[in-house]
């Protein structure tokens, strides 16, 4: 355990310890939503809160680098979508006039 409720797994990323959830994914819930630790709870209530509470603790204390993976991970998000282009269903709802 590297701080209280949080494990590094093989390749150094940061989980909540006892779950199957990563610190960067209730650091994302925080950024794109506001959510408090109690506020995401409601949402996954199997997260107890001071786990909750660990993991943001984990954020602050190592922010730099979990901004920068989120900021990784944002672009090779959108380059992979550039690559793929548009789907078929996107192309059949442009061909009949339902999207722009």
């Amino acid at each position: 355990m590297v701080a209280p409720h949080i494990v590094l797994d093989e390749r150094g990323r940061p989980w909540i310890d006892g779950t199957n959830t990563k610190v960067i994914e209730v650091v994302l819930d925080y950024l794109a939503y506001g959510w408090s630790p109690e506020e995401m709870h409601r949402h996954h209530p199997h997260l107890p809160l001071g786990k909750l509470y660990a993991a943001m603790a984990y954020y602050f204390d190592h922010q730099e680098g979990i901004d920068a993976e989120i900021e990784r991970q944002t672009k090779e998000l959108a380059a992979m979508r550039a690559a793929a282009g548009e789907s078929p269903f996107v192309k059949r709802m442009r061909l009949a006039g339902k999207l722009p």
